[in-house]
């Protein structure tokens, strides 16, 4: 196994579906000879032609109108959109469109379209580059929501979104895709789409995260477990559908619960997550839900956005405050 980063592991994921299957194609801003802004792509042209990966216009609507006439005529499309924040020129194409498809050809028609786009904050971005919209889409009937936290994951379930015929919005966070290696399998290996992982196992206190937050509620189990304190760490990995199976179990053993996402607090996963458990496991509750996100404000400048994001120390305050209760 070779050591990859987690943009090298998604790049590896992509050279195995096209490998695989001809009716892959890659196609977006700067994805071809450049191998993308970040060079996801790399080297994938140069491999596989310019039929197969290709670049298009700077034109958010016009990739994603594309993919669905691909997607409606045998063609597994593997759009990029360059940066998340730039979806909301194509939201009609994602909501109005490819997630109602199958629901309109009663089955007959799958749209199996894998979008991916970068997204996340610390990277010191532009405007428009960082937000979380994951809120967004996460209500929309019909579209799968994912976003893996670790190149393991990466890889596997890109390959997964690839090969599944419902449209999946593939999350891809800034900040991970070069600060960190794992060992990734050679070949192909599929992670699923629908279920989180306990990445930590704890019997005092469960947290629930997704994405870099994972990380970041890692580092608060580390030093909670010096005194002691033992944190199971949940990582969501898909947004849309929820595993709540796995959440429930966790709660049921550790009795107190912190749900951490980098968006702004309003609505959204967390919210989910934490309406998820006070329906169904508030019973097994001993102190409130905690919550630890971003402010509801606009994604600030790049020269404050480290205040702004959630981080270790705003998860450790709020998990020391529901473990005292």
């Amino acid at each position: 196994m070779a050591k990859l980063t987690y943009i090298k592991a998604i790049t590896d994921g992509l050279d195995v579906v096209l490998g695989e299957d001809p009716k892959t194609l890659i196609f977006g801003e700067d994805v071809g000879k450049n191998g993308g802004v970040f060079r996801t792509t790399e080297g994938l042209q140069d491999k596989y032609g310019e039929d197969r990966v290709f670049d298009t216009p700077l034109a958010e609507s016009g990739i994603l109108g594309l993919s669905i006439g691909l997607a409606a005529t045998g063609w597994r499309p593997i759009p990029e959109i360059q940066f998340m924040g730039f979806t909301f020129e194509a939201v009609d194409s994602i909501g109005g469109q490819m997630a109602r498809n199958r629901f309109r050809f009663s089955g007959k028609r799958a749209m199996p379209i894998t979008v991916r786009t970068p997204f996340g904050g610390g990277t010191h971005t532009a405007e428009m580059h960082a937000d979380n919209l994951e809120n967004y889409f996460v209500g929309t009937p019909g579209l799968r929501v994912v976003t893996p936290a670790n190149p393991y994951d990466a890889k596997g379930m890109i390959i997964s979104a690839v090969e599944n015929n419902d449209p999946v919005l593939f999350m891809e966070n800034l900040k991970l895709y070069r600060s960190m290696k794992d060992e990734i399998p050679e070949g192909k290996y599929t992670v699923p789409l629908d279920t989180a992982k306990v990445v930590r196992e704890g019997t005092d206190i469960t947290i629930v995260a997704y994405s870099a937050e994972v990380n970041e509620s890692l580092k608060v189990a580390d030093k909670l477990a010096e005194e002691n304190i033992s944190a199971e760490v949940i990582d969501l990995r898909s947004l849309s559908p929820i595993d709540t199976d796995t959440i429930f179990k966790s709660v049921e053993k550790t009795h107190k619960v912190v749900v951490v996402q980098e968006a702004q607090k309003m609505a959204g996963v967390g919210a989910q997550v934490a309406s998820e458990i006070a329906e169904h496991a508030i019973m097994n509750l001993d102190a409130p839900i905690g919550r630890v996100a971003a402010p509801d404000s606009v994604y600030p400048w790049a020269q404050v956005e480290n205040d702004w994001l959630p981080n270790a120390d705003d998860i450790e305050e709020k998990a020391r405050e529901i473990l005292a209760y």
